[in-house]
Order: structure tokens, then C-alpha cells, then sequence
């Protein structure tokens, strides 16, 4: 008889610990992928890029594409609907409330932009990148499936830009530059990562690593290599690589 009291005891304050916390007992996280498939009618490379989220993901737009070897802009691969339309989550503010609206973020993937046209000219509705090459922003994990317009003649390099909203840190607090609006939607600048890859000799994975980062307002298109005052920031992606057909 005591041994039950004591079981029920026991089971009446675990009751109580998970409704104290909110918290379901076994509960995990899907480790399920995100399949996207882009560009489809592509003739070139077919590429499998598999991301895998970090512990600081949360919800960053990127773009990923294809240069040559002197770093001249080739195509895009693959870029997120709110940086190829220019409508973005939180870009109207003329209700008073934050609402999904036409934005021109400079400093959300500088290098990207710059790269992409002479005149750095962002994405609109009316001049949105088109749809072969874009997507709705992955939630998490995710394995993109898509294709080069053509092949590449010679080694070239595939390099994405990432960048997440209000990411701030020690260094890039948000008073850090106080007359730069645009650093302050941001402020841990856009990361680039990169590998160079051989068509003459495909290697079976290759990983992309970070090579540096944008302008932390977007005014130029420069490659920044130091990444020392960097922390969450490189915590979005915990790896990414790359398959080549």
C-alpha cells in the first residue's frame, strides 16, 4: 500500500513539473528536410545543395550563384522570394504596424547586388529576378535541387550570401553606427561563403565555407575577410555542401 502512495506521489509531481512548464515530456524537433527544386529546364551543371541550419537560423534570406574564377558574376542558382521580388516580411510600417511591403534593403546581401548588375540595381516587383531562379525562404533544414543555364567552361566557384535581420552581438550592437538606418536593419553584416569546383574533376561533396563578409550598410560590393567580431552570425549555417553532376 505504501509502494502505490508513493507511485502516485511520484507521478502527481511530474503532473505538475510539465504544467508548470509548458514543456511535453519526448518532444522533439523534425529532422525532416525541406526539398526545393529550381531552375528545371537548366542545360548545364545539376547541382544538390544541402544546407543544414545552425543553433542562430532564424529566417535569413540568401542567395546563391555562380562566378568565374576573377570573380565575374555568371548566374544566379537560387535566391529568396523577399530579395528576388524586393517585398519583404516586415517592409511596411505606413499602417503603423509592421506589414509585408516593397522594401529596398541595401544591406541585406550587398555583395550579391553589386555582383549581380554594374549599377547595383535591387530587385522590384517590377524588376524581380525571375521565378526559375527563386523560392519562398526555407523554414530550416533543406536540400535544394536545381541547375546552370549551361555549362561552365574551366574551373569556376559557387558562392552564397546569407544574412539575417536584427542580428546583434557585442560589436555589431545596434548604436553602433547611429546615422546608418540601413546597418541597423542588419547589423552583423551578410556572410559569404564559397568552394571552387573543377568540372574536369568533380569531386563527390564539396563543402562552402565562409570567406568573408558585405558592407555593413551595403554601399559597396567589396569582400571583407575578417570575421573575428563575428558569433551568432556563423551560427545560421552549421554546414553546408554541394554535389555536382
Amino acid at each position: 500500500m505504501k509502494t502505490i502512495i508513493a507511485s502516485l506521489v511520484i507521478l502527481a509531481i511530474a503532473g505538475v513539473t510539465f504544467a508548470n512548464t509548458g514543456k511535453e515530456p519526448c518532444k522533439r524537433k523534425s529532422q525532416e528536410k525541406e526539398i526545393i527544386e529550381a531552375n528545371i529546364n537548366g542545360q548545364g551543371y545539376t547541382f544538390e545543395i544541402d544546407f543544414s541550419a545552425g543553433k542562430g537560423h532564424n529566417n535569413p534570406s540568401f542567395a546563391i550563384w555562380i562566378e568565374t574564377m576573377d570573380e565575374k558574376f555568371v548566374q544566379e542558382i537560387f535566391v529568396t522570394k523577399s530579395v528576388s521580388t524586393g517585398i519583404f516580411r516586415y517592409g511596411d510600417a505606413s499602417s503603423g504596424k509592421w506589414e509585408a511591403g516593397s522594401k529596398m534593403y541595401y544591406a541585406t546581401l550587398p555583395y550579391f547586388i553589386h555582383k549581380r548588375t554594374a549599377n547595383a540595381e535591387i530587385p522590384t516587383t517590377e524588376k524581380p529576378i525571375i521565378d526559375a531562379y527563386t523560392g519562398a525562404t526555407p523554414k530550416e533544414d533543406f536540400l535544394l535541387k536545381t541547375k546552370s543555364d549551361t555549362k561552365i567552361k574551366g574551373k569556376f566557384r559557387l558562392v552564397m550570401e546569407i544574412n539575417q535581420a536584427w542580428d546583434f552581438n557585442n560589436y555589431w550592437h545596434n548604436s553602433k553606427f547611429p546615422d546608418e538606418k540601413e546597418y541597423r536593419n542588419s547589423c552583423q553584416p551578410s556572410l559569404i561563403y564559397a568552394v571552387t569546383i573543377d568540372p574536369e574533376n568533380l569531386m563527390d561533396e564539396y563543402t562552402l565555407n565562409p570567406i568573408g563578409h558585405g558592407h555593413y550598410a551595403g554601399k559597396d560590393g567589396k569582400l571583407y575577410t575578417d570575421l573575428s567580431t563575428f558569433t551568432t552570425a556563423l551560427d545560421i549555417a552549421k554546414k553546408i555542401t554541394v554535389r555536382v553532376k
